[in-house]
């Protein structure tokens, strides 16, 4: 490029940028002149920005700013990154990104993109600086206060990430984005009613997007608003007839029942131009459970098979890997371990651990123990795993059998580490409370010695019950082993043989509910539970369907009600296509509810 004397493209820019210091306004008309010739220059658009600063116009300055950041594929060194970040390849991005902010100290693309990346990285202090700094830039622009709230949210500050999320939400009540994002803070501090107010505020000034609306459907779902909820997704789905979240977030309160226009209008939707493979997959699961409830069980089936594959290849799990896994921790998980850490962890006997299968009535065992007046129910806490991996990552060894090498006062620190972030999610006094993470039973080992004093339970129901409920269930996330019928049997039993192998190196260890139990026998099995838990007998554990506390899970709305037998032997109207499932369960089939024996 030619500029009326001003040379080449490169020379311009580096005659603006020598300019900057001495003249600003020669900078800012040097910036001109190569806008007029290409008017989406990302290095002319950053000069007039720095112009426009010290010429004291920060408005203006931060408007150019914005312009730049969204023509910043125009720059090669964060092109490159940004395809390297999408790509997966962080190393190459921080190859890229780190010295260029060095040279660049002052750009906020940049610096919102470095911080981006220290946050997939998991380096949250770092994030924090650079998020930042481009906010000292650019105090106007929304995007980097929403990374100081996400990083906040990261580093245990979470409240402090609402305090963030809240100025903004004041300062650009139409921000979508800020609105959501404090709305799912405030659902994972339990503050509900919180959440939904916040949306109510931003969808009554503003129509909002989809995924706005969906939120909120979920919100008023978490806390016993079935039918505002329902309300909301089906509003959703009057403007967009082929949204598969929203059918499936209908079938998953389990107690709507689609007519045949209803499922008319799934079938139409799955074979829509331009549908997407994750609608796709919401769909099927939806019209599983709706051609269920009807009574046709082989296109019932047949869908279930085809949401199931859709996610598994998109999700895969290495059930081979897995069980190896599991080995390794029965191998690592011996008595001299235990012996030997006896006396460590943290004396906090407040946790009590839920764990197991994923839909083995982990939520209704949760339901009943948070309507006693001692215990107070949170969430599916993702501490322990977290700590886990924070121990693999600190000390580069092979977990679990890193666990042999971690001292007492060690293991304290660590169940201290995971008290003060549980704290984020209790909102009373009461002594104890509940995590309910059903997968926290791969961390059995890492749970009793860092809290020795905690108590487990074990939720476990019939195999193909639990194990068919599973594959009927698209979950919000994770839970790759459910989406085919032979890994979630090898799953299961894997379960089932660390357990077995826990009773034998604990014996007494851990307290287990026997799903059909509970439900032949409310009353003597919520005693015996309570005395396991050293808990009085109260009444309303009884009653737990009266407590009108938000519930999270997939069983919202079924624990909403008294105990009944409707999800009992669900599995009987699929078996003959149950093959795969029942041999990869194998001898725990046979042997349910106790172990195999060897």
């Amino acid at each position: 490029m030619t500029a009326d004397g001003f040379g080449t493209l490169e020379h311009a820019l580096a005659n603006g940028r020598a300019l900057l210091a001495r003249d600003p306004r020669g900078a800012l008309e040097q910036a001109h002149e190569i806008l007029r010739a290409d008017g989406r220059n990302y290095d002319a658009l950053r000069l007039r920005a720095a112009a426009l600063r010290r010429l004291g116009d920060a408005r203006e300055a931060e408007r150019t700013e914005r312009l730049a950041i969204e023509n910043f594929g125009r720059s090669p060194v964060l092109a490159a990154a940004a395809t390297a970040l999408s790509h997966g390849d962080l190393k190459h991005a921080e190859h890229l990104l780190r010295p260029h902010v060095a040279r660049n100290p002052d750009e906020p693309g940049a610096l919102i993109m470095l911080a981006e990346l220290d946050n997939m990285m998991g380096a949250y202090a770092s994030a924090e600086t650079l998020f930042r700094k481009a906010a000292t830039i650019m105090p106007a622009f929304a995007e980097p206060r929403l990374g100081i709230a996400t990083v906040l949210f990261r580093l245990g500050r979470p409240w402090e990430a609402v305090d963030e999320l809240r100025a903004i939400v004041e300062t650009y009540p139409g921000n979508e984005a800020a609105t959501r994002q404090l709305a799912t803070t405030l659902g994972h501090l339990g503050r509900f009613d919180e959440a939904i107010t916040a949306y109510e505020t931003f969808l009554a000034a503003a129509e909002g997007s989809e995924v706005a609306r969906v939120g909120y459907g979920h919100m008023l779902k978490t806390v016993g608003r079935a039918g505002d909820a329902v309300a909301a997704y089906r509003r959703v789905l009057s403007e967009r007839p082929g949204h598969g979240e929203v059918w499936w977030s209908l079938a998953n309160l389990k107690t709507v029942r689609f007519d045949a226009s209803d499922i008319g209008q799934m079938e139409a939707a799955i074979t829509a131009p331009g549908q997407s493979a994750d609608d796709r997959a919401h769909l099927h699961f939806a019209l599983g459970k709706a051609l269920e409830d009807a009574g046709d069980y082989q296109r019932s089936f047949a869908h279930y098979v085809e949401g199931n594959a859709l996610v598994r290849s998109l999700l895969p799990h290495d059930a081979e890997a897995f069980t190896g896994e599991v080995s390794r921790a029965i191998a690592a998980l011996t008595p001299e371990l235990f012996r030997a850490a006896a006396g460590g962890g943290h004396p906090d006997p407040a946790p009590i651990f839920i764990l197991g299968m994923p839909r083995a009535g982990s939520t209704l065992i949760e339901q009943i123990l948070a309507s006693h007046s001692e215990v107070e129910g949170t969430a599916e806490l993702p501490y322990i795993s977290e700590i886990a991996r924070d121990l693999v990552s600190e000390t580069w060894q092979p977990y679990p059998e890193l666990l042999a090498g971690v001292g007492g006062e060690r293991l304290a620190e660590l169940g201290q580490r995971y008290i003060d972030r549980a704290r984020f999610h209790r909102s009373s006094d009461r002594p104890f409370f509940i995590d309910k993470m059903p997968n926290n039973w791969v961390d059995i080992g890492l749970i009793h010695l860092i809290m020795p004093n905690a108590k487990i339970i074990d939720a476990r129901r019939h195999p193909l019950d639990c194990s068919f409920s599973n594959f009927k269930q698209h979950f919000a996330r994770g839970q790759a082993f459910s989406y085919d019928l032979a890994d979630m049997g090898r799953y299961y039993r894997d379960y089932v043989r660390l357990m077995a192998h826990v009773d034998q190196v604990l014996p007494g260890r851990v307290h287990r509910v026997i799903h059909e139990d509970l439900i032949a026998d409310p009353g003597g099995e919520i005693r015996r539970l309570l005395a396991a838990l050293d808990l009085p007998f109260e009444e309303n554990c009884l009653r737990f369907h009266e407590n009108a506390r938000p519930v999270r899970t997939a069983s919202s709305e079924q624990v909403r009600r008294p105990i009944n037998r409707d999800g009992v032997e669900r599995w009987r109207a699929y078996e003959a296509w149950l093959g795969p499932l029942k041999d990869a369960l194998g001898p725990v089939l046979d042997a349910y509810p106790a172990a195999p024996q060897d």
